[in-house]
């Protein structure tokens, strides 16, 4: 989203650039681990308390939930933790449109891979020199693609996205390469540019990323996003009305990009769910 780029200033090395920008065939897999480090417990669906931990420096707490580390400063509520792990176990229900197997072999990456998500407080948090060099070790022992943001303007959104762009980024990119993968043969990356040339989504202001590897998988972590989003119609209620997608609802997604509504049908709806509205709406009321 245009509104979050800023954001990856915590992850990658930005600058501004003015070129004409398109979808290259090099992509960089920078925020995650190079080697499956992580620890499987028997029950994949772990949905843990809030404990104590000193393991993700600089943040003091952690909550592991379905294969999710969420990590934290005392200064982020428990609550909204809680909140946060909920939204997760939501969207890994299962049902009998699930293919559990697949839904089981990706909770499975999350594990190896160590995804990790952490919270900041509010839009204008900041880092010591200290806690960045700290932040950058846990960064290099696990798969960190985002933040997530607490007491921020499009909470549900903010909380969605990125949860998504780690089960994307670290679990469909590990469990589904050729359909998911974040490289230039996959599917996801034939549809990405599709959307480009289509003019449905504008990549420009990623130009702000100077690696190009780098802003490329964020080009693809934002289109799966995108389109996983708008196919649970979760944008006419809580946004963003404006962004560089132009597709507001799965309808619109089905009648102007058909093979992208096709493509989440096929693969997304048997392994992961919508959060249940109930879960959302705790972010907002």
């Amino acid at each position: 989203m245009k509104t979050k780029i800023n954001l990856l200033l915590v992850l990658i090395s930005m600058t501004s650039c003015s070129q004409e920008m398109m979808l290259s065939n090099q992509v960089s897999l920078d925020c995650i681990l190079s080697q499956p480090l992580g620890e499987v417990p028997e029950n994949l669906y772990l949905f843990e308390t809030i404990q104590p931990s000193s393991d993700y420096p600089p943040f003091t707490k952690k909550l592991t939930v379905c294969g999710i580390t969420l990590v934290a400063q005392d200064e982020i509520s428990d609550s909204f933790m809680k909140n946060v792990a909920q939204t997760v176990a939501d969207m890994f229900t299962v049902d009998n449109r699930i293919d559990v197997a697949m839904q089981e072999k990706l909770l499975t990456n999350l594990y190896l891979y160590r995804a990790v998500i952490p919270i900041f407080a509010g839009e204008n948090w900041s880092l010591s020199q200290k806690e960045e060099q700290l932040i950058g070790q846990t960064r290099a022992q696990n798969s960190v693609c985002d933040i997530i943001m607490e007491g921020v303007d499009g909470q549900v959104v903010e909380v969605v996205e990125h949860i998504l762009h780690h089960i994307s980024n670290v679990g469909f990119h590990h469990t589904l390469p050729t359909e998911w993968g974040l490289s230039d043969s996959s599917r996801l990356y034939e549809m990405a540019q599709r959307a480009i040339s289509s003019g449905y989504f504008d990549i420009d202001d990623y130009s702000e990323i100077k690696a190009v590897g780098e802003r490329n998988r964020v080009i693809l972590q934002e289109y799966a996003y995108w389109i996983i989003y708008t196919m649970w119609n979760l944008r006419k209620t809580y946004g963003p009305r404006e962004s560089e997608w132009s597709i507001q609802t799965a309808e619109e997604l089905e009648s102007k990009l058909p093979e992208s509504s096709q493509f989440v049908k096929a693969t997304i709806e048997k392994i992961i769910r919508c959060p249940s509205e109930g879960t959302l709406r705790s972010f907002i009321q």
